[in-house]
Parts: C-alpha cells; structure tokens; sequence
C-alpha cells in the first residue's frame, strides 16, 4: 500500500488511460486538423533551422510546445502525427498532475480518479490531445501552476513553501508561451496564493519578488512577439459590444460544460427528486418547458438549447464542426440522444440548485492531513475563474466563444463539484458515475476516430484528384487542407490582421462570376479550384468525373462519404 502511494498509480492510470484510449482510435492523418496545420509547419522549420518563424494565422505564441515538437521530430522524423503525439505526451502528464490536484483539494483517492477520468476521457479531450493545437499545452500552464501553489500552501516548512512557490512561478512562465492565457497563473493564481500566505513575511516577500520577475518574462515574450512577422495580434478590446449575444455566448458555453461532464453532472440528478414540493414542482416545470422548446426549435436553432450547445468541436455531426465543406456532415447524435443528454445535463444544474435549497442533513466532510478548505479553496480558484470569464467576453462579443475555450473552467467545476459532493451528499462516488466515464470513454474514442478517418478521406480525395494531374492549387480542400498547400507556395498566409511586415497583406481578387465559393478564399491567393470536396454530390456546379471516398464512422449506421464536385461551370475550361 505505501508503495502504491509512492508511485500513484492512480494517477498514472489515469494517464495511461489516455494514451490507451488514443491508440484505440487511431488518430493520424497527413493534413492540418483545424489551426494545426501551419503551427505543424512552423515546428518543422525550427527543428531544420532553430528558428522560430511564423506564417500567418498565428495568435498564440507557441513557444515551449515548439521546441517540445521540434524535439520529437529531430528522434522521429518529420510526419504531422509525430508533432501531435507531442501534445499526446503533455495530456498525459497533464492527467497525472489533475488527479493529484483533486487529492490535494481534499478528495479521496477514488473519487480523485473517476473525476479525472470523467475530463481526461470526454471527446473534446482527446480529440485535443490527439492535435497540436495550443488548448492543451494551455490547460497544462494552469494545471502545473496551480499543483505547485496547492504544494505552496501545504508545505510544513517555509523554504519547502517558497520553493513551490519559485516552482509555480517558473512552470507557468515557460509553459504559458505556448498559450498567452496560460500566464493567468502567474497573472491570477499565485498572487492568490500569496493572498493566503500573507502572515508568514518570509514566505510572502520571496513568493512576490519570483511571481515579479515572472511578470517581467511575461513582458519581455510579448514584446518579443509583438516584433515578429507574420504573427497575428488580437486585441483585448473590442468597438462594438451586443450585451445580448455576448450573454448568449455565454450561456451556451455554460450548458456546454455541463455536458462536457455530464458523468459528474449526472450525479445531482437524485437531488431533485429530494427537494421540497414546491422546489419540486418548479424545477419539473421549467424542466418540461426547456425541452418542449428544445425541441420546437430544433430544426431553426439547432445549437440553441439541445446538447451539445457550443457548436465547435464536439457536436450533433460528432467531431469538429467549422469544416467549410460543401454541403452536411452526417449526423452522429440523433434527435433522441441529443435529448437524453440534455436531460443528463440540465438536469444535473438543476439538482445541484436543488441541492443548494434542501436542509442540511448530510454526513461531515472528509478529512485529510493535506487537505485544503473551502475559504481557501474560494480565494485560490475564484478570481481565476472570474479574471478568465472576463477574458472570453471580447471573443464571445465577436467571434463568438467555442467549446475547447472551456476546459479550463471545467477543471475549477471538476474541483468544486467533486468536493462538493463528497462534502454534502455522499462520501463516495456511486458506482454508476464508473459506467458513465466508460460511456464517455467509448464516446470519446468513436469520435476521436471519427474525425481522423474523415481527414484520412479528405486526404486520399485530394491523392485521387493529384494522380489525375490536377494540382492542389486547383483543389478547394477545405480551408484546413488549402491552408498547407498555401504555405508551400508562399511564406505565410494572406490574413489581414498581420502587422508586421507592413504591407504584407495584399487583398486577393474576386474570383470569376459563377464560381463556386473557395473557403477562406482571401487568405489563400494561390488557390484557384476548379474541383471541391464535398459531403454533397450535388453541391456548386454538380458531381464530377471521380470515384467518392467512404470513410468509416464507429457507432454510426452508415459510413461517411466524400465526393468530388465542380466549381466551375461545365462549359468552362
């Protein structure tokens, strides 16, 4: 038993379990997956160069998660899943380090692993973990900042404290880069930290003048990047502000995550059918009207109120839904499931109101020798939450907010639900939370697995049409596929948002009259289709002379299908 302790194996099941789930669904592919494709191509030059240069679409820093890639492509060779299964490997350390920071937030073991397991194992995590985009090595700059502070504050002695303390500080600086909103750590947490550590002058004064020379690294990486081509800066302001759509956002984005864990949300269920009558009776009632305009409108608002709410990467289609292709993506989640889930989800904020409202008659918290207090735990996670909260309004105001910005808030829901569970209602988690991780589980697989052969389709429609002599500039690919075909013509991508060089952005002409729309046809000048990818065969100017391409779906009925279409009419060259 002390050496299970020692080596925390649960907390490396809980790693291992997402390295498992990964292989199972295979998840590679040779073209970019959302924003991956030109950070891959980026990673790829520093490892040949030692260089770091941009091209084009990039807003986050990148940093650390190059040179972690660089470093994988300099033992494995250059392939795009290579550079992804660099992100695998922090998603998994990124596991570890959660269980431990739900033990140290005063929850048992088990209930510690079912909960991370319920995060680690949804769909819009390992569809992340098997990418290279930023979310996870984000996530990974608060997770590893936060541990360190948790250590900080149960340190028996003051040098043990201040030596977490420097370690939250350094961590959060290096990984951070990777992802600006990663330094919220140094920015939010640790002066959190140093909040509750204020008596012990020692502590406090050291802690400060390392979270200081922090801040400091975090100035000198923004105006190091501010000076770089070809990157993409985005403002923290915005002109114009709809205080209805950016609160729509927001709620959209809070039923989301419910969703994201309906394993934990699931739990609270129970506590509606305990509540007082009249507590009874409303939560029914709104219950009742929430679905029937759920469903009402689930044809002229899909993404209105049915889960899954924040259309992005987990959705009613299964996997990522920004695609810009011709035509609908086959559907994944039917009506009915879309219904049972949101019943799971809403339900579960309902009982968990519910909970809020019932008298107290529940057993005494659990207790622990390295547990950490609500009030503390109130002043260590509160202002992050509230400080990102306010981060996504200028993106909820105008690009609108998608579900992988979530997942740091779902984390400070995981602590708080989790505790407050074992707190308040029972000390252990009920046997039927372990079944609905492995629904989420298989869920997530199916999905991860999903999305991969539907870029593994993309890409062999995209061999067929080259084997037959035509070039991928005269491909519309998807904006994903077109952005990489554009960066081996040129050096970055034509977005007018860059700064630097000034000039560099040359807005592209119109295309001719009649021709069907080229995805992102601005930022890619070099592309100039005269085919398409489509999911439907009649799309544009109709079917054209190619064999389409199945790819297989598991858990769904059918397979999905890729077909080739025109996008110029047929009386042209």
């Amino acid at each position: 038993m002390e050496l299970a302790r020692r080596i925390r194996i649960p907390a490396l099941f809980c790693a291992f379990a997402v390295l498992v789930c990964e292989l199972i669904a295979r998840p590679y592919t040779t073209m970019g997956v959302c924003d991956d494709g030109p950070y891959i191509l980026i990673a790829q030059k520093l490892a040949a160069t030692g260089h770091i240069v941009y091209n084009g679409p990039t807003t986050p820093i990148l940093g650390w998660q190059l040179y972690l890639a660089a470093a994988f492509i300099k033992l494995f060779g250059f392939s795009f899943t290579t550079v992804r299964m660099s992100t695998l490997l922090v998603s998994m350390v990124l596991a570890f380090l959660l269980q431990r920071i739900l033990v140290r937030a005063n929850i048992t073991e088990r209930n510690a692993t079912i909960a991370t397991l319920a995060l680690v194992l949804s769909p819009l995590y390992l569809m992340l973990s098997a990418s290279f985009m930023t979310d996870i090595t984000g996530l990974f700059a608060i997770i590893i900042c936060l541990y360190g502070c948790l250590r900080a504050l149960q340190s028996s002695t003051s040098s043990a404290t201040i030596a977490w303390l420097c370690f939250a500080v350094l961590s959060n600086a290096i990984c951070g880069t990777s992802r600006q909103i990663g330094w919220l750590g140094i920015l939010v947490i640790v002066p959190s930290t140093l909040w509750l550590l204020r008596a012990r002058r020692r502590v406090f004064l050291a802690g400060a003048a390392a979270n200081l020379a922090g801040a400091l690294f975090i100035l000198a990486c923004i105006h190091w990047f501010n000076h770089q081509p070809f990157n993409v800066h985005e403002s923290l302001f915005v002109t114009s502000f709809s205080v209805g759509h950016s609160a729509g956002e927001l709620i959209h984005s809070f039923l989301d995550a419910a969703f994201l864990i309906f394993p934990l949300m699931a739990l609270f269920l129970p506590q509606i059918y305990k509540s007082r009558p009249r507590i009874l009776a409303s939560l029914s009632a709104f219950s009742v009207g929430y679905l029937l305009l759920a469903i009402h409108w689930r044809h002229s608002h899909p993404d209105f109120l049915l889960e899954p709410t924040q259309v992005n990467w987990v959705t009613a289609h299964g996997g990522l839904e920004s695609l810009a292709l011709n035509g609908l993506p086959p559907v994944f989640l039917h009506t009915s499931v879309q219904i049972l889930l949101t019943i799971i989800s809403v339900g579960g904020i309902l009982g968990l109101i519910a909970s809020f409202l019932r008298p107290r008659t529940t057993p005494p918290p659990v207790q622990s020798s390295t547990g950490i207090t609500w009030p503390q735990l109130a002043i260590l996670l509160g202002p992050f939450t509230l400080v990102y909260t306010l981060l996504l309004l200028p993106r909820a105001a105008t690009a609108g907010l998608v579900d992988r910005y979530s997942l740091e808030l779902l984390v400070v829901a995981l602590i708080c639900l989790v505790r407050y569970y074992q707190d308040q209602i029972r000390p252990r988690l009920p046997f039927a939370t372990i079944l609905l991780v492995a629904i989420t589980a298989i869920y997530g697989i199916a999905v991860t697995h999903n999305l991969f052969s539907f870029y593994r389709a993309r890409v062999a429609i995209a061999a067929e049409l080259h084997a037959a002599g035509i070039p991928d500039t005269s491909v519309d690919s998807g904006w994903e596929y077109n952005y990489v075909v554009e960066l081996q013509h040129a050096d970055f991508i034509n977005d007018p948002r860059m700064v630097l060089p000034a000039n560099a952005y040359v807005p592209t002409p119109p295309p001719p009259a009649g021709n069907c729309p080229t995805n992102y046809y601005d930022t890619t000048p070099h592309i100039h289709a005269i085919y398409g990818i489509s999911f439907d065969p009649n799309a544009c100017h109709g079917p054209a002379p190619f064999t389409p391409v199945h790819y297989s779906r598991w858990l769904a009925s059918t397979p999905g299908t890729l077909y080739v279409v025109r996008s110029i009419e047929t009386s042209k060259p």
